[in-house]
């Protein structure tokens, strides 16, 4: 299977021109073998670094793509963070002019984030169908205890070999599979910040995400019982919404509330003693079944008890966060997204916003889903109590300047 990003750029009818730095993507069978070929007929080369982490250096023995060096970081302790950065600009040639990320969504991370300080290309090679930020220009790192999404640089190429993503740890489709199950409620979020505050929206990334979420969902049987078509499916899914990112410019068709309370997890605010060892998409799965029966309720608050928009003080932020963590919120919040909302524009808004959430899924219908394909569904299921999900639900939209109807909860009771 083979993307052509000259498909999804251009000029497009919602009036803005869009661009994509990943010119070509496969996903395919034993594609890896070919990625110097395929480099050198995108002109992609000179000084050659591939990074590995141990786990998928092992992983793709036979077929490492030829480089002028290759670095191998071990996986025990390593995470998209300041720390994580340091160690491979430390090992990085100052030399290098392309560097190829062999891994899951970590290496890529660090990897891209390391390529744009150097100004080098940079190469995709996924391991794994965990995350959909393969394609990003954008990394998501913990940087200072804050999670951020940090200017980063989007693969010239990325070359998806199927035979080395369906030999991965079944665990790790499964992340993959709750991370794009959660653009229901990111697409959702967009369309209401849309409706009620006029933010840009395109419908075309907005059905792009759509469908590449229902391929996704369509082949959970087959992601299962090992399919290597549902693992291409899926491994298609995940790359389109990060090609629907770079059409954007960022990752409002990908992220939502959802992803702002498996963020909040990941910071582990000391005021809320939640903290996870699961990984990026179990949390985002959890995130998704929470926010969605949240927003389900939602729609039957009787709209004469809105209130204008109240934002966080510095006293709750330190209250969850903690003295240091709370200073880098409270400059991401200081210009608040929903500082001009009132009660009034939500009343007016409600019934566009009750059509957008009637989209949803039921939580039933989404439980059922994840039971047939062993997903995380419940807090406790990624080593979360049960009991911290209301404070999960109120805290998360401040790790993230963007308007949700999670951080309008604020107005809403």
């Amino acid at each position: 299977m083979i993307i052509d990003s000259k498909q999804y750029a251009g000029r497009c009818a919602c009036g803005k021109t869009h661009t994509l730095q990943t010119a070509y993507t496969v996903v395919e069978r034993g594609c890896m073998t070919k990625l110097n070929a395929l480099m050198a007929q995108h002109e992609l080369g000179g000084f050659t670094v591939a990074v590995y982490d141990a786990n998928t250096y092992a992983a793709t023995a036979d077929r490492h793509p030829q480089a002028d060096a290759e670095i191998v970081l071990q996986p025990e302790g390593l995470h998209a963070d300041e720390r994580g950065v340091a160690l491979l600009l430390e090992k990085l040639p100052p030399q290098a002019q392309t560097i190829i990320a062999v891994g899951a969504g970590t290496i890529h991370d660090i990897v891209r984030y390391c390529a744009y300080a150097r100004g080098a290309d940079f190469v995709s090679c996924p391991t794994a169908a965990s995350v959909d930020g393969f394609c990003s220009s954008v990394a998501s790192m913990t940087w200072e205890g804050c999670k951020r999404t940090l200017t980063a640089v989007a693969p010239k190429i990325v070359v998806a070999d199927v035979d080395i993503i369906k030999a991965a740890p079944l665990r790790l489709a499964r992340s993959g599979f709750g991370d794009m199950v959660g653009k229901y409620v990111a697409l959702s979020d967009w369309k209401i910040a849309h409706l009620l505050t006029g933010e840009y929206y395109c419908p075309h990334i907005a059905q792009l995400t759509q469908e590449a979420t229902q391929a996704v969902v369509d082949c959970v049987d087959g992601i299962i019982a090992g399919d290597a078509d549902a693992y291409e499916k899926l491994t298609y899914g995940l790359l389109l919404s990060g090609l629907a990112m770079q059409m954007l410019g960022n990752s409002r068709p990908a992220s939502g509330a959802e992803h702002h309370i498996s963020h909040l997890i990941e910071m582990a605010p000391e005021g809320l003693d939640v903290r996870s060892d699961a990984l990026h998409g179990e949390k985002v799965g959890v995130g998704t079944l929470l926010a969605i029966g949240e927003y389900q309720r939602l729609r039957t608050v009787d709209p004469q008890q809105f209130a204008d928009y109240r934002g966080f003080s510095d006293g709750e932020l330190q209250a969850i966060f903690g003295a240091q963590t709370a200073a880098g919120l409270r400059e991401e919040n200081r210009q608040d997204c929903a500082a001009a909302v009132t009660a009034q524009q939500l009343r007016q808004s409600w019934q566009g916003i009750c059509a957008v959430l009637s989209q949803l899924p039921q939580p039933e219908e989404l439980r059922a889903l994840y039971e047939r394909g062993g997903i995380c569904a419940a807090p406790e299921d990624i080593g979360v109590a049960g009991e911290k999900a209301a404070q999960l639900l109120d805290a998360s939209p401040a790790v993230r300047n963007r308007l949700t109807l999670m951080r309008l909860r604020r107005c809403l009771e």
